[in-house]
Order: C-alpha cells, then sequence, then structure tokens
C-alpha cells in the first residue's frame, strides 16, 4: 500500500492531495486504504489524460481501463496493479460500476481540448463528472449508505471543492491553456476574450472570481448542513476534508480576489488545529 499512499501524496496540484491524505488517515484501516487506492487510481487517469503522449494512445490506454473494469466487477484477475488494488480494497464496500465508468468518462471529456471558459452547465457537468463522482464513491467508502445523500452531498462537495482549486489554480490552468471560469460570469463581468492567458490579466478578472466564489460559498454552507444530518463518525473525516479546503477558500475571500499568485497556503499547525477540533467534535 505504500506506493499508493505516495500517489496520493503526490497529487498536491492545488494542495489537494495533501488535503485528502489529512481527512483519510485518521480513518481505520481498511477505509484508508480503499480511499488511498481509489484517489490513486483518479490522479492516474488525470495523468494520462493530462500527458504528451499521443491522442489515440490516451484513448487506448482508458479503453484498457474499461476492460480492467469488467474483469474487476466480473471477478476475473486484474490485470493492473491499481486493478487488483481496486478488487482487493475497494470491492468490500460495494461501489458500483458504473460510477467508475463516469469518472473515466468525465475525466477524460476534454482530452483533445483543454476547457476554455465553459458555459455553467458544462461548469456544473465538470465539477459533477471530477470532484462529484469521486465524492460519491468515497462517500460510500465513509460509511454513507442513503443515496440521496449520496447524491445531494458528493454534487455540493464537488461544487465546493472543485470551484476552490480552480479559483487557487487560475494562472497555472492559463498557462497551461486552460480557463474554468464560465463565460457567463465572464460577459457578466465585462471579459468578452476567453483566450486564457489574456483573461488572466484582465481587471476585470476579480469580478468574474467573485462570482465563481459566490457559488463555491453557497455550495460550502450546504456541504455543512448535509453533513450535520451524518452520524458523527461517518462525518469526521469529511468535516475535516471540507473545512481544510475551506480554509483555502478563506484566505483567497480575505486577501481580494484580485490576487491569484501566490496560491494560498495552510500551514500544518493549522491543518493540526482543525484535526483536533473534528476530533473532539466527533466524541
Amino acid at each position: 500500500m505504500k506506493d499508493i499512499r505516495k500517489i496520493v501524496r503526490r497529487k498536491v496540484k492545488n494542495s489537494s492531495g495533501r488535503t485528502l491524505f489529512w481527512g483519510i488517515r485518521i480513518l481505520p484501516k481498511a477505509k484508508r486504504e480503499a480511499l488511498y487506492t481509489l484517489f490513486a487510481f483518479v490522479r492516474h487517469l488525470e495523468d494520462v489524460v493530462e500527458s504528451k503522449i499521443t491522442l489515440s494512445e490516451k484513448q487506448e490506454i482508458l479503453s484498457m481501463w474499461r476492460e480492467e473494469l469488467d474483469n474487476i466487477f466480473e471477478k476475473k484477475v486484474p490485470a493492473t496493479d491499481i486493478g487488483r488494488r481496486i478488487y482487493k480494497n475497494c470491492m468490500r464496500f460495494k461501489l458500483p460500476k458504473e460510477e467508475f465508468l463516469n469518472l473515466i468518462d468525465n475525466i477524460s471529456a476534454n482530452i483533445d481540448n483543454p476547457l476554455q471558459a465553459p458555459t455553467l452547465q458544462q461548469l456544473s457537468g465538470y465539477c459533477r463528472g471530477v470532484g462529484g463522482i469521486t465524492g460519491s464513491l468515497a462517500l460510500r467508502v465513509f460509511g454513507c449508505k442513503d443515496e440521496q445523500m449520496i447524491k445531494e452531498l458528493s454534487t455540493a462537495l464537488g461544487f465546493a471543492l472543485q470551484i476552490t482549486i480552480i479559483l487557487i489554480n487560475v494562472k497555472e490552468d492559463a498557462q497551461n491553456g486552460r480557463l474554468y471560469i464560465p463565460q457567463e460570469l465572464l460577459i457578466k463581468s465585462g471579459i468578452t476574450e476567453t483566450a486564457p492567458k489574456s483573461v488572466v490579466v484582465n481587471k476585470n478578472l476579480v469580478l468574474a472570481r467573485r462570482e465563481l466564489a459566490h457559488i463555491a460559498a453557497e455550495n460550502y454552507q450546504k456541504v455543512y448542513m448535509l453533513l450535520n444530518h451524518l452520524d458523527k463518525t461517518t462525518a469526521r473525516s469529511l468535516r475535516l476534508i471540507t473545512d481544510i479546503y475551506k480554509r483555502y477558500f478563506d484566505i483567497m475571500e480575505k486577501r481580494g480576489w484580485e490576487i491569484i499568485s501566490p496560491k494560498p497556503h495552510v500551514s500544518k499547525w493549522c491543518k493540526l488545529t482543525i484535526l483536533a477540533k473534528n476530533i473532539l467534535k466527533a466524541k
């Protein structure tokens, strides 16, 4: 399991991997290993999509993963290390195959065309596909069994956390040809261009980021409301992860949405404080 943990900790883009690691580490061993495996799988898919190999090679790898999921769910011998670990560590939690397939489809949706100023509807699909589906799978591992709760909480989490990541990484994404801020918010803010490197230096970007932050704030509020309806043990790790992401969000909001660099930093001491509060709250 050591190598899988390294993959999760290496997922430091927007500090998301470190945040996830903090939330996972306080769980029982079986749940920890299942989540390490799940997030390593997500990181692998993202690496494939973002790699410099040809489009046909990316499509071939993703096609092979669909075959691998057939092996896993038909109880055949998986062909890959992560596949074997999914079979060993995740299947005990009755994770649905369709969500794994949806995860592949959504992560690879923009495989040959990075998002540039999507519509609000497209952003919604992106947050649901990248953050929400991962959250849906993770919630089952955390112990949530209510399907309606899983749907509502994973959707709100997907929006809140993914938008926070977008707000943190706006400069880095622009340098890589990506722009996740919706076109409706850009137009509302008086920005008519959609070229990422032009948008990121536009003086009105602050207005668009503020509008996007408002959507995230509404979803954080919904997440905390829903967490109050979960049992304390199940909610503890989820609340810890949410609290740390919200801390990044609060730092950006406090310093002003016109500031896009450097990225916000949450100290280890602050994370330990948040961890301690959540442990005490769960008792």
